[in-house]
């Protein structure tokens, strides 16, 4: 058995929880629209074309804001392709996934969906084939209340009442060859502070996210957001993140401990970012976005390949791609991710997993079919519910085990918060040891603990392995059960971990 003691304190706070940070992303790739969000004529489908047991799932999950369309996608999207009647909307060649667009689904139909799931839409605009003129024409056709050309564009399409759209993407990864549009830092910087200075004329009241670095490994990652906030740090209020990772030739002990990896690049952006402020003599802190991560298998034959054969294939609309299969040892990885988000709950006030449905998603779909939930599901559902009020700073110390790709890492990873008004303090757990139980204890400096409300473990099912998944034939193999071992004993949370766990106990406590 292994070992981890922690210790939080009511007073060393880090700031209050983002409710922004369970956010989600649905781009116009694979399934996630079409058969995923969006399936006219099947048995769930209200009359607009959604899927009411996506719809259902997403309100599960406690999804906060969803970011929309791309992604790669958007960066060479139309806008105005997706307005107007269904009928005349053009088809176009969707260059980023080598699909066919028919546009049936645009703003319009997303603005609507987003009410019935009860979330905030983050809408992406293109800077890659297009700029200043239409990003301002589309902030007036969505938030102007009328009587301008636009915004009764707007209104004769059907959407009286503006849409209300308070954060919007300057653009989607600029900084990658692969792009649409691709950009050196300069002008990327110097594009979208123009752009970010004439949509603020149309609505003041955007907040906005410049384009950061699509990977820790960029060869261009510091210095791009460097020049880019050196050119745009009065207009803009976040810079974005992107990050996925993946077990790589069976090292599961480095997948485990990828959040390593994610702390790190936080803490490098942060510090870039605070170093531009510096030398602008500002006041004002520029906030992350960390708008896309995930788990995603880049690399296996049945997941990422299926980006790699696009070129040979015919267009097609809404192909199947990267529908990955989510295991255990995954659902633990999450578990981590969403722990050093919100570890850094003070800065990254954004996040968004990619991405909702089939793609790379914790929600699966079948075209005519059921939806179901990945094992991915799980974590983001209960941390959304129940972390609340604000972060506490954990001190950890205990058993530590060394990796190939991120140097050692502690075995019990965690988060802690503490909600007043509902006397609760929620600590999130993963167990990273493959083989032995973790005994856990936690110390509540500040509080008196009186019982445990809630313990709840995701765990490798009897009859399993790390590997087991949620699959079509079976959506229930790998899920939350009772957490047995967690009790209140002298003031102390005592818990025992099984092996490659994520768990959340949830504790009545009092001010001390």
């Amino acid at each position: 058995m292994t070992n981890a003691r922690l210790t939080v304190d009511r007073d060393f706070v880090v700031g209050p929880v983002p409710r922004r940070l369970f956010g989600s992303f649905v781009e116009h790739m694979g399934r996630c629209v079409y058969t995923g969000i969006y399936e006219p004529g099947h048995p769930t489908a209200d009359e607009h074309g959604y899927r009411g047991d996506v719809l259902a799932l997403t309100r599960e999950m406690g999804v906060s804001i969803v970011r929309y369309p791309g992604g790669n996608f958007v960066s060479g999207y139309h806008w105005e392709d997706g307005i107007g009647p269904v009928d005349e909307r053009p088809r176009r060649i969707d260059g980023a996934w080598h699909t066919i667009e028919t546009n049936a689904f645009g703003l319009h139909e997303f603005a609507g969906w987003a009410k019935e799931a009860g979330v905030e839409v983050m809408e992406a605009i293109n800077l890659g084939t297009r700029g200043l003129e239409e990003a301002r024409a589309l902030v007036e056709y969505a938030n102007h209340p009328g009587g301008t050309a636009w915004s009764d564009l707007r209104i004769k399409n059907g959407a009286k009442d503006p849409f209300g759209i308070k954060v919007w993407n300057l653009g989607n990864e600029l900084d990658g060859p692969w792009q649409i549009g691709h950009k050196t830092a300069d002008e990327y910087g110097r594009l979208a502070n123009e752009t970010a200075k004439a949509m603020k004329l149309v609505d003041p009241s955007i907040e906005l996210v410049a384009v950061g670095s699509s990977g820790r490994k960029m060869p261009t990652f510091g210095e791009w957001e460097h020049t880019v906030l050196s050119h745009a740090y009065d207009e803009v209020d976040y810079i974005s993140l992107h990050a996925y990772y993946q077990e790589h030739d069976g090292d599961a002990l480095s997948f485990l401990a990828c959040a390593n990896d994610m702390d790190s690049f936080i803490e490098s952006v942060i510090a870039t970012a605070d170093a531009v402020k510096a030398k602008r003599h500002s006041n004002k802190s520029i906030q992350l976005s960390f708008d896309e991560w995930n788990v995603w298998y880049q690399q296996r034959g049945d997941a990422g390949d299926q980006l790699h054969v696009l070129e040979k294939q015919q267009w097609r609309e809404h192909p199947r791609l990267i529908e990955d299969e989510y295991n255990v040892t995954d659902a633990v990885v999450v578990g981590t991710l969403l722990n050093s988000l919100l570890r850094h709950g003070d800065r990254v006030t954004i996040a968004n997993q990619a991405q909702l449905v089939n793609v790379i998603a914790p929600i699966r779909s079948e075209e005519g079919g059921p939806a179901w939930r990945q094992t991915i599901f799980w974590p983001f559902a209960r941390m959304a519910e129940l972390a609340s009020g604000n972060i506490l700073r954990v001190a950890s110390s205990g058993d530590r085990f060394e990796t190939a790709q991120y140097g050692d890492a502690a075995v019990v990873d965690a988060s802690v918060t503490y909600d007043a008004e509902r006397g609760r303090v929620a600590v999130f757990l993963a167990n990273r040891g493959l083989d032995e139980d973790a005994d856990l204890t936690v110390a509540l400096r500040g509080f008196t603990a009186s019982e445990v409300t809630r313990a709840e473990v995701l765990a490798i099912p009897d009859g399993g392995d790390r590997f087991t998944a949620n699959t079509e034939d079976r959506q229930d193999a790998v899920g939350l059960v009772k957490l047995e071992h967690a009790a209140i004993a002298d003031g102390e949370l005592r818990a025992t971990l099984p092996p490659l766990s994520w768990a959340v106990i949830e504790i009545a406590v009092a001010v001390a």
